[in-house]
């Protein structure tokens, strides 16, 4: 039986693995290693002790990871089931193991220091890693193979998961696991199979394969349409607008194809996310300016209709994306159907 396991990073940050290297720590120096300013190597120091015989518990850095998080010992001990003081004697003993000042003892309370701040980015990406890395043992001691994907969220969402059955029906023993990314990352660090891009043909040491390009319609709702006669570009420039907070002058550029600009365009109602532009446009909110791949399904049901027949087209395209010279059969076969959806579905979905 197929399994799909999906996982996002919070606030899509990429993954960095922290090293716990003698001269960076004697430095008091989290992310730079600078000889000139390093304790000699000849100095016995806490962290060439770690080095040469072992990094901090995992209960350590439970501890800690906790406690920074919420900046507050005790909150962290009722997380994890523990006294305060117990919490308190793991964080002591990891500065000291460290040798740097994690927290600030501030009255009753805590805070973190810089160094102590910097650690406890890096180590929340390293026990969100270690989490992927036991997930990703797990699935090969089942035997099966398993393709991981990164890719972006909407893309996902709106047109990739509708379509995926199709794909598992005709690789019933591949297993998928579907993580999203929403700012660059290193497809062989973090040990993806295949990745999605939106933008440029611009992913060093990678082979890319282009989906499609991204064009933009003019929609709403049937009962929007018919209330503001907003198939008439004077009507629409009227009517209530939808805009995306990231491209808010996408409608602006539209109209400028019809030979209209206006400062006025840039005004209306706006969101962060294309989720609920769409949704407000089905609720008959406002007129959106659209990819054409978000809205396949409200399109073919009537829910959203077009407004025109002339798209806005963006300078960026949707790319399948691999690392360069990989030979895996399931990479290859998810590329090639992904490339034959993509260009059925192009073929298929001409509204107006």
């Amino acid at each position: 039986m197929t399994k799909i396991w999906f996982s996002t990073t919070p606030h899509g940050r990429k993954s960095r693995s922290f090293d716990i290297a003698p001269t960076k720590v004697l430095c008091g120096q989290l992310h730079e290693s600078r000889k000139d300013n390093c304790v000699s190597a000849n100095n016995v120091g806490p962290l060439q002790f770690v080095g040469r015989h072992h990094l901090p518990s995992h209960a350590l850095l439970r501890s800690f990871e906790s406690a920074a998080r919420h900046e507050s010992f005790s909150q962290a001990a009722e997380e994890l089931n523990l006294t305060q003081s117990a919490v308190s004697r793991q964080v002591k003993q990891l500065e000291e193991t460290i040798g740097v000042t994690m927290f600030r003892r501030v009255g009753r309370g805590v805070t973190l220091t810089d160094p102590g701040r910097r650690f406890a980015e890096d180590l929340a990406a390293d026990l969100d890693s270690l989490k992927q890395s036991v997930a990703r043992a797990i699935a090969a001691g089942e035997r099966h193979p398993t393709l991981r994907i990164g890719i972006l969220p909407t893309f996902a969402n709106r047109w990739l998961i509708p379509k995926l059955g199709t794909f598992l029906n005709e690789h019933p023993g591949l297993e998928i696991r579907m993580e999203t990314r929403t700012a660059p990352f290193d497809i062989t660090r973090e040990r993806f199979n295949v990745a999605i891009h939106f933008g440029k043909a611009n992913w060093p040491d990678a082979r890319m394969n282009k989906l499609f390009d991204e064009e933009m319609m003019p929609v709403a709702s049937p009962k929007f349409r018919d209330m503001y006669s907003a198939s008439d570009p004077s009507r629409l420039a009227e009517a209530p607008l939808l805009h995306l907070i990231s491209r808010e002058s996408a409608w602006f550029d539209w109209f400028a194809l019809k030979g209209t600009r206006d400062k006025r365009l840039l005004s209306g109602r706006h969101f962060d996310q294309f989720s609920m532009i769409i949704s407000a446009a089905a609720c008959s909110i406002g007129a959106a300016l659209l990819p054409k791949y978000l809205i396949e399904i409200e399109m073919n049901q009537g829910v959203l209709v077009p407004l025109s027949t002339t798209p806005l087209r963006t300078h960026n395209s949707y790319f399948v994306v691999s690392a360069a010279g990989d030979v895996n059969p399931q990479v290859s076969s998810f590329t090639r159907w992904l490339i034959s959806t993509a260009r059925r579905t192009s073929i298929t979905n001409t509204y107006g």
